[in-house]
């Protein structure tokens, strides 16, 4: 499957500072990637090499077969970017601002205005942006990246100021455009969210690269302890008596265990906990978070420099 970006040993420095530092990776139509770090970790310099808006000082970056740097631009009408702070003229309303954008994308007017439904401003579509609170020009910010159904769609913070059933919304879209087949990258601060939805990771630190690939994968890279947790009957000391020599393990309450497992012993620790005469009436297997392999990789990182 050809890669709709190309990213091969990218630096990009500002005077003194190594914003990003000797960089590669591919992204692939029909994934979602999560891009992921500190600040000034270099996320948003990389999304503006992609967009053509920072040249790299080293390395090569193609996007849909162009050169942004060398301005080969052909293919930006097919990509979408949503910037973590959005601004728009307050004097307009949100119809022309979308109405502004699609001509500039060379696209049908009435269809992009069709997503002012799509990101629930239909009905404050005539009111002018300085009315508008701050989810509101997010969720119009969006619907900008989202004209001409974009082939790549880059964007940072998109989730900052929705309330938690817009989010809902907000992902159902870009899973949609996921499914056909469009190239998404989401830089992001809520990893809870993203380790939910990302096909891929790339953890970001002091503009390197220290990890990239999929969640399961950074997972067995990094052997984190998975959490079983049991829901048991009996008294603690009969637990404590049951569970022998577990390193690691907490009573969470008078009827849930909490152990970490690491992977090697999960499967035996799972296996007792199902024979007959096991004081466990409930298992649920909780593999380590994003936010602990993002943690894992920087603690890795910070132990090696």
């Amino acid at each position: 499957m050809k890669a709709t970006v190309e990213i091969k040993h990218v630096s990009k420095r500002y005077g003194k500072i190594e914003a990003v530092r000797d960089v590669s990776f591919d992204l692939a139509p029909g994934e979602i990637t999560a891009l992921v770090g500190h600040n000034g970790a270099g996320k948003t310099t990389l999304l503006k090499l992609m967009l053509g808006l920072a040249h790299p000082t080293a390395g090569t970056i193609r996007v849909l077969g162009d050169n942004p740097a060398a301005g080969e631009f052909a293919a930006r009408s097919k990509v979408g970017y949503l910037p973590e702070n959005v601004s728009f003229n307050a004097a307009l309303t949100g119809r022309e601002i979308l109405s502004f954008y699609a001509r500039l994308k060379g696209e049908p007017v009435a269809k992009a205005l069709r997503l002012l439904d799509r990101v629930g401003l239909g009905s404050a579509s005539a009111r002018r942006v300085a009315t508008y609170s701050k989810g509101m020009r997010q969720r119009l910010g969006l619907a900008q990246a989202l004209i001409g159904e974009p082939q790549v769609l880059l964007l940072d913070e998109p989730t900052t100021g929705l309330d938690p059933a817009l989010r809902l919304s907000f992902y159902e879209i870009v899973q949609a455009l996921r499914d056909r087949g469009a190239t998404v990258v989401l830089s992001s601060h809520a990893l809870a969210e993203l380790g939910e939805r990302a096909d891929r990771v790339v953890i970001m630190s002091h503009g390197a690269m220290v990890a990239h690939g999929s969640i399961d994968e950074l997972r067995r890279i990094a052997q984190l302890p998975a959490k079983v947790r049991l829901t048991v009957s009996g008294e603690t000391e009969t637990i404590r008596n049951w569970l022998g020599r577990v390193e690691k393990w907490r009573q969470v309450n008078g009827h849930v265990v909490e152990i970490d497992a690491t992977p090697e012993r999960k499967i035996e620790l799972l296996r007792r906990a199902t024979d007959v005469g096991a004081p466990v009436k409930d298992i649920d297997v909780v593999p380590p978070t994003l936010d602990e392999i993002y943690a894992h990789f920087l603690r890795t990182q910070e132990a090696a420099r």
